[in-house]
């Protein structure tokens, strides 16, 4: 876990293993989420890069008896 300090602009710097990691750029887009008691930041990808990251999932579903 690496800790980041927050500037008097209530900016931060995402550390480089995390970056290179996430396969992050300058200028890419991020959705910051208050989830509890921490902020999560979910980077925004194109929706041509999302295509088949769902393939192989799971689809089956438990469901009630009148839902069938």
């Amino acid at each position: 876990m690496e800790t980041v300090t927050i500037s008097p602009k209530f900016q931060v710097v995402i550390p480089k293993g995390i970056r290179d990691n996430l396969k992050l750029s300058p200028g890419q887009k991020v959705q910051a989420i208050a989830y509890e008691n921490r902020i999560e930041l979910i980077p925004q990808r194109p929706l041509r890069e999302m295509r088949g990251f769902l393939r192989g999932i799971n689809t089956d579903v438990p469901r009630e008896d009148d839902r069938t």
